[in-house]
């Protein structure tokens, strides 16, 4: 379980007036309008090239008028038939998978809680696993998820729960912590770590030994590789985040260079996502890579890791620290919120 605290158009202008230097025989007044129109091919013919087509003998006009067509004809269509497409950069995104609304679990359980908070971005993920029976009935994931936000916001007296997807052992993902699934919602899942990294739970057990559906290593790969695709991270670099809490692996205001995808005790003194869990991190990596179309790409030393990313500075709280209702003061901003900070 997670410890508490976790080119614009151009219109052609007017034709230009004569210059007099080539005097051509001109007709009644109109008759050279109804000339061009009825004379075939020369619709779309430059005015400049029908007055030198004037000049010319009968037989050469009728070659020249031919050529010139011929030539505006394929000016027109080369651009259309020729013009090469956009050559850009290729981003490395995932499509976004299948997720279940937390409303779908929640049901009448939801409880007075504040506002979400949020980070700017998404530049790692954290792996937990829920530590609970592994026998249930897929059909019962969304009571079980209940039962897990009742305990978390009932005892542990916390504003949500932690996580912010969990996957069940048939792979279905669900929509954990309130505040949008596209968003960069900070979570409380790892401690020390819940600003710019989202929290992804297996539901069940899988310490050493215990054997990980296919399915939930397939779900937590394409999560991933969506969630850091929208970022542009490579699900096998390393990152460099900022410790926000001394009680995790690193002291506070520590940069600590961690997988982009991690597991919980990466970043805590926790056994969680469990070995077993643990050990399918490297082909959970490739996996969520591939789904974001990348090349394989490994380390000198053999590693799967990409280069780092550089961390950043923490995005500041508008208007100061954040605050519960009523006024207060509400805890450290990696630490989840009480509800008791929330009563006026």
């Amino acid at each position: 379980m997670v410890p508490p605290g976790g080119t614009a158009h151009i219109a052609d202008g007017p034709d230009r007036a004569d210059s007099g230097t080539m005097r051509v025989y001109r007709g009644r007044r109109g008759a050279r309008g109804r000339r061009a129109a009825g004379t075939p091919g020369t619709a779309g013919v430059p005015r400049a090239a029908r007055v030198a087509l004037g000049c010319l003998p009968g037989t050469a006009a009728a070659v020249a008028l031919v050529l010139c067509a011929h030539g505006v004809e394929n000016a027109a269509e080369t651009p259309a038939r020729a013009a090469p497409a956009r050559s850009a950069a290729t981003p490395y995104a995932a499509p976004r998978p299948p997720i279940v609304p937390r409303s779908h679990w929640l049901g009448d359980a939801a409880r007075d809680q504040p506002r979400p908070r949020y980070d700017d971005r998404v530049a790692a993920v954290f792996v937990h696993h829920t530590d609970s029976p592994n026998g249930y009935d897929c059909a019962d994931a969304p009571r079980i998820i209940r039962a897990l936000y009742t305990g978390q916001t009932g005892s542990r007296d916390w504003d949500d729960i932690g996580y912010n997807f969990v996957v069940d052992r048939c792979g279905t993902i669900y929509e954990g912590r309130a505040g949008g699934v596209e968003r960069a919602v900070t979570g409380a899942h790892t401690q020390g770590f819940n600003h710019r990294t989202t929290g992804i739970a297996a539901l069940g057990t899988f310490t050493a030994g215990l054997p990980v559906p296919r399915a939930v290593i397939r779900s937590i790969a394409a999560l991933s590789a969506w969630k850091l695709g929208l970022t542009g991270t490579d699900p096998r670099a390393d990152v460099r985040l900022v410790s926000s809490n001394g009680l995790s692996r690193y002291a506070a205001g520590t940069t600590a260079e961690l997988p982009a995808l991690a597991g919980h005790n990466d970043g805590y003194m926790t056994s969680c996502p469990g070995a077993a869990l643990h050990a399918r991190l490297p082909e959970i990596r490739q996996l969520a890579a591939r789904l974001q179309g990348r090349p394989a790409e490994a380390r000198q030393d053999g590693g799967e890791r990409a280069a780092p990313s550089p961390p950043g500075p923490l995005p500041p709280s508008p208007g100061g620290a954040p605050r519960g209702r009523g006024g207060r003061a509400a805890p450290a901003a990696d630490q989840p919120l009480k509800r008791s900070h929330n009563r006026g």
